[in-house]
């Protein structure tokens, strides 16, 4: 299926909860290079019943949690095929969806993700590409982050792409390979501790202004041990469950005052990620929080960019789009200097309808 364009729907939905990003892209390949054009996106937000199944669904049973595949793999087949219809979207060559991740554990060789079932390509009526983090995973890999191919191939004029969404991931490259990594938890406990002061998020950083920075509690979050480890590394919910909630609860202190501390935080892990004078392109739901990245500017001596609305709020749905276009194309999607993989492979699974 090597063509020089594709017509992509890309689907993604994040740690953070926000809802399921869509997003209808054309990619071009010519003159050894890929472009894109993203015609429209749009993201479904979540009920506050599937926010909890969602959150909770990592203490579900086995039976309990493939009930949920079954239920979540329906549900993303109607949100997809309603944004085909009410955008009139043509003909297409595949949807490619990332599903959502219930378990993260490379280190005990497991990932899962749910609404990858191959039902979703029999609901849609179209070739689906999914499930991109499982064979990574079984070749030794942490699964994650896949999005660095995406920006090395789609963004190779900036010197760091970073990332802010449930967690925070920045890429770039060294002595010729792409190296990439998690960084430190963002939204996922940022929304947490909005959502108790009535809000769904911290909009602007607004609430964290209003704080004040707690130095024990930033000492504490600061020498974590994840943050010494060397790279390939990366997190999931289950980290933050263990290793964040409980400090920052038994701190003592407001959540206004929690949110100041963890914001301080980010800001200081990203700061100590970038050398000096170098340009980074900076996407996710925490591109919009520009308190956060004032502090980040005052911390770090780097240029950042932030991108048009489209790029900030769907380069993941743009960028799972373009992996399964390479796995379509049968080439390297999953890059082993990022993932700590055995080798470079072509990842995710091909369902025809």
């Amino acid at each position: 299926m090597k063509r020089n364009k594709y017509h992509i729907i890309g689907v993604m939905s994040g740690t953070s909860l926000d809802g399921i990003d869509l997003a209808e892209i054309i990619y071009n390949f010519s003159e050894a290079k890929w472009n894109f054009e993203i015609i429209t996106a749009e993201t479904v937000p979540y009920s506050s019943f599937w926010k909890d199944e969602l959150r909770e669904a990592i203490n579900y049973s086995e039976e309990k949690l493939e009930r949920l595949d079954f239920k979540y793999t329906e549900k993303l087949s109607e949100e997809i095929l309603k944004f085909i219809k009410k955008h009139n979207i043509p003909e297409i060559d595949a949807v490619c969806s990332h599903g959502h991740t219930i378990l993260h554990q490379p280190e005990k060789g497991f990932t899962y993700q749910i609404g990858n079932l191959p039902k979703i390509s029999k609901m849609l009526g179209q070739t689906v590409v999914c499930d991109f983090r499982v064979q990574d995973v079984e070749l030794g890999g942490q699964g994650a982050p896949l999005v660095p191919i995406g920006d090395r191939l789609l963004f190779p004029e900036y010197d760091y792409c970073l990332n802010l969404g449930g967690f925070a991931n920045c890429s770039f490259e060294k002595n010729g390979e792409r190296i990439a990594f998690d960084i430190c938890p963002v939204n996922i406990v940022l929304n947490n501790y909005a959502e108790k002061l009535g809000h769904n998020f911290d909009e602007g950083g607004k609430l964290a202004a209003s704080g004040k920075v707690n130095e024990a509690l930033l000492v504490k979050l600061n020498t974590l041990p994840f943050y010494n480890k060397k790279p390939p590394k990366s997190l999931g919910l289950e980290w933050v469950k263990e290793q964040i909630f409980p400090l920052l609860d038994a701190s003592g202190i407001s959540s206004e005052d929690i949110l100041r501390t963890f914001t301080e935080h980010i800001a200081v892990q990203l700061a100590k990620q970038f050398r000096e004078n170098a340009s980074v392109l900076i996407s996710g739901g925490g591109a919009y929080n520009s308190f956060l990245i004032e502090r980040v500017n005052k911390i770090a001596q780097v240029e950042t960019t932030i991108p048009f609305r489209e790029i900030v709020e769907f380069k993941e749905a743009l960028i799972f789009g373009l992996l399964g276009v390479l796995k379509l194309r049968d080439e390297v999607n999953c890059l082993a200097s990022v993932t700590g993989a055995e080798r470079d492979h072509a990842s995710g699974k091909i369902f025809s309808p």
